[in-house]
């Protein structure tokens, strides 16, 4: 097992984990004050220091860096009965592995162990392994399964000429992405590629935002001003949501596809642009059309070739490739090292209902590895971050979101073993600390649903 030094200046408390931690196989040195603590990380060098805040020769912090100094990979967890908030921050600044109070949970400080000493040994396989992230590539699109391989196809189709394509898909699959490889793939590759979000600017600057105006064409017009048209010059205008363009802008739009001119805001002089359009739409635009909220000339006009992008639960044999991607995006742009994945994440991951689609994906991979403190991103931790992304089991009357389930399966259980935490932890095959947080997120109680 692993080599753990524990530093308090109580005896009983310092003897108690002593016993605790021997008895999982461990061996345990101890101390009672900084400097014989420092003393015995030079000659052990442990994998794993529990270490008290506030000892007879001065704060546990001092000792932090000391420690470090000697073995920067060894995984100190700071301890003390005083809940300090400042303190709390400056031991994690200083990097502490974690912080916890006492008096200690026995099943909590064997997980936080236990998580401290695989995220040593996985810190130190990478630094013989010189784990890089060469792989990443920021305009990849990820992904090998057959609805993926049929997006690759109209990739290439597409990026052969210059024809006006409409990307269709839900939010968070990936729609600015496939059209900038469209656009970076072509013989035009290196001309702009601007993106207009006409859900992101109110309706009184669209057209200004959009065809550029000249100076004192309004209030506050003090000087001309390209639109995103001109800015594209030969290049690409990538039209995001362009089902939330008002109805008056959508026929200035489709005078400029099928004339390639348009006057600016105040112009008289018709301005021309060689820029091809690719529009994206989260909304059943044919919909729109019947409901009369959308043109239907202007729609025929987006849609000469259509791309639907599946859903991330339409490929979820793509997750394990996605979420290695994320990962070294995520180390890239933290300038941390890859994250491993404790076993059972991808399998759990898989199992989510993803509404938000990759975009969900990789935001949840950043706060993870954000929030994780080694180098493992723990199931338990990635089961926390999971639990706030709630949907819906089922539709129509009646309906209970996947929160409501949780908290009626986790008071059952309680219930069932007369509120006993860690029988009902193990129970629900989650931590006593991750079931102490849902008591708490749902506010349960005995008897009380």
């Amino acid at each position: 097992m692993a080599k753990l030094l524990v530093v308090d200046d109580e005896y009983p408390i310092r003897k108690s984990i002593d016993m605790f931690l021997s008895e999982k196989g461990h061996g345990v040195y101890t101390a009672s004050t900084i400097k014989d603590a420092v003393a015995a990380f030079k000659q052990e060098i442990p994998e794993v220091v529990i270490l008290d805040i506030r000892l007879p020769d001065g704060s546990g912090l001092e000792a932090l860096p000391l420690m470090h100094a000697v073995n920067p990979f060894s995984k100190i967890i700071m301890m003390t009965a005083f809940q300090d908030m400042e303190t709390t921050i400056e031991a994690m600044k200083r990097g502490a592995y974690d912080y916890i109070h006492k008096p200690l949970d026995a099943d909590e400080l064997e997980k936080i162990v236990g998580e401290a000493i695989e995220s040593f040994y996985e810190d130190t396989k990478k630094a013989v392994t010189g784990d890089t992230i060469t792989h990443y590539n920021e305009s990849e699109i990820v992904g090998k399964s057959r609805a993926m391989k049929e997006v690759y196809k109209m990739i290439g189709m597409l990026c052969q000429n210059r024809a006006t394509a409409l990307i269709s898909g839900e939010t968070g699959t990936g729609k600015e992405l496939v059209a900038r490889r469209i656009h970076m793939s072509g013989p035009f590759g290196h001309k702009p590629f601007v993106t207009f979000d006409c859900s992101a600017i109110v309706d009184t600057l669209l057209e200004s935002e959009l065809f550029g105006h000249e100076k004192g064409a309004f209030t506050g017009a003090v000087s001309l001003r390209p639109g995103s048209i001109e800015l594209a010059g030969d290049g690409t205008l990538f039209l995001d949501e362009v089902g939330e363009l008002p109805l008056n802008l959508q026929g200035k739009l489709l005078g400029f596809l099928e004339r390639k001119q348009y006057l600016r805001v105040g112009g008289k002089q018709m301005q021309r642009s060689r820029c091809r359009i690719i529009a994206a739409t989260n909304k059943d635009l044919e919909k729109m059309v019947r409901e009369k909220t959308f043109r239907g000339d202007l729609y025929y006009r987006l849609k000469v070739v259509t791309m639907i992008l599946p859903p991330l639960r339409q490929r979820l044999s793509d997750i394990n490739d996605l979420v290695t991607h994320f990962i070294r995006k995520s180390a890239k742009d933290l300038k941390i090292k890859p994250m491993t994945l404790q076993k059972g994440c991808l399998e759990r991951l898989k199992r989510h209902p993803w509404t938000g689609n990759v975009r969900e994906l990789e935001n949840i991979i950043v706060s993870v590895s954000i929030q994780s403190r080694g180098s493992v991103i723990f199931l338990d931790a990635l089961e926390d971050i999971l639990s706030y992304h709630p949907v819906s089991l089922e539709s129509g009357h009646g309906a209970r979101s996947l929160s409501q389930v949780e908290s009626h399966h986790v008071y059952t259980t309680l219930e069932s073993v007369d509120w006993n935490k860690t029988k009902a932890a193990r129970i629900l095959k989650i931590s006593l600390p991750t079931l102490r947080k849902k008591i708490q997120k749902y506010q349960l109680a005995p008897s009380k649903l």
